[in-house]
């Protein structure tokens, strides 16, 4: 049994073994095996060969004035582009079915919307290389996006997300994200919704504002922060260098930005790119998106918006975490504290290494 200090404060020898954590907006617990890190690394780390993409690509059905399926043109954009998803996941015209034998075999069907968000002009660009007055008009068009498709009554939730890199299932390599909006709220965002609603409903208080207070007073797991926003590694973070970005006052949703917190989660994802990019000197994959407020009409008062970046590197650009066995059968597993990931990460240099290796 953990060793219980003064004020009740747990031993760090805790920390220092095998333990379990809470993720608060699941419910779910997650296995920390610290000790393993000891443990010699007998496998391949090899150097990433360096990326040289043209600015602008002819074959790229996203790059400007190119071609997509069906022949459709894209305009010749000079900044962000957004259009309805050639191959989309969800469909607003289908019918409404359902299926329901014996309680065991259900299907309904699902309406929605899917479109691809494209965030600069330039091919051989990524957010964290790009100019922060650039994300800036990123933000907005995630916003201006937001806004118009929870706006539609016959929309649940809307997910804004962006797969980075070729192992998180991203086909191009263009600057690029995309929204799938859907008639009902998806498993994880009901997760959140109800454990949030769960949190107020017993403290009278926003579960991720007193989060953020109490890691703001700790600063342990805080990789960097400004005005309105914090970005740190979360308590119970399951991927090696998980990040969460979290607004510093209370808002639900995109729709409730103003145009100097836009600025500044421009400023933070920039921020939190670079490091990302300079932690293995590589372009760095993830999955990244926001969870906020469903879009139902209903009041969501204790919502608190945030951004959930997960990558699946662990010791260099190629070598991966992945859940298998014990995590795809049993529970969520990690070696690296998520204090010790963001040590790491708060200590990287602020510069992107590509910048630092050419001067400019």
């Amino acid at each position: 049994m953990p060793r219980i200090g003064r004020q009740g404060e747990v031993s760090l020898a805790l920390f220092e073994n095998p333990h379990k954590r809470l993720n608060l907006l699941t419910g779910e617990w997650i296995l920390v095996s610290p000790h393993r890190t000891k443990r010699p690394w007998q496998g391949k780390i090899e150097t990433p060969a360096a990326e040289d993409m043209p600015r602008y690509d002819p074959s790229c059905y996203l790059c400007p004035g190119n071609k997509r399926a069906g022949g459709i043109e894209n305009p010749p954009y000079t900044s962000t582009y957004s259009f309805v998803n050639d191959f989309s996941a969800l469909l607003p015209d289908i019918p409404d079915e359902t299926l329901e034998k014996g309680g065991l075999l259900q299907a309904k069907s699902e309406r929605g919307l899917c479109k691809v968000l494209c965030f600069s002009p330039r091919h051989d660009l990524t957010l964290a290389r790009m100019p922060a007055k650039d994300i800036a008009a990123v933000v907005d068009l995630w916003k201006k996006e937001y806004e118009e498709i929870a706006g539609d009554g016959s929309i649940g939730y809307v997910q804004i997300f962006e797969n980075r890199g070729g192992i998180m299932g991203c086909s191009n390599p263009h600057p690029h994200g995309q929204i799938w909006a859907d008639e009902t709220v998806p498993v994880l965002p009901a997760l959140e919704t109800s454990k949030q609603a769960e949190y107020f409903e017993k403290h009278g208080s926003c579960l991720l504002c007193d989060y953020l207070r109490q890691e703001l007073r700790e600063k342990e797991r805080i990789v960097c922060e400004n005005g309105s926003f914090a970005a740190l590694v979360p308590f119970w973070a399951v991927w090696p260098y998980e990040i969460m970005i979290l607004p510093k006052i209370h808002c639900r949703s995109l729709k409730e930005l103003t145009a100097e917190m836009r600025g500044d989660l421009a400023g933070i994802i920039r921020a939190v790119g670079i490091r990302y990019d300079n932690l293995f000197s590589t372009s760095f994959p993830y999955s990244m998106g926001f969870h906020q407020e469903p879009a139902d009409g209903r009041d969501y008062g204790y919502w608190h918006l945030h951004m959930h970046y997960l990558p699946p590197l662990l010791r260099s650009a190629t070598v991966r975490k992945f859940m298998v066995g014990y995590e795809l059968l049993a529970m969520p597993q990690r070696d690296i504290t998520a204090e010790q990931a963001a040590h790491t990460l708060r200590s990287l240099p602020e510069v992107h290494y590509l910048d630092r290796l050419t001067g400019s």
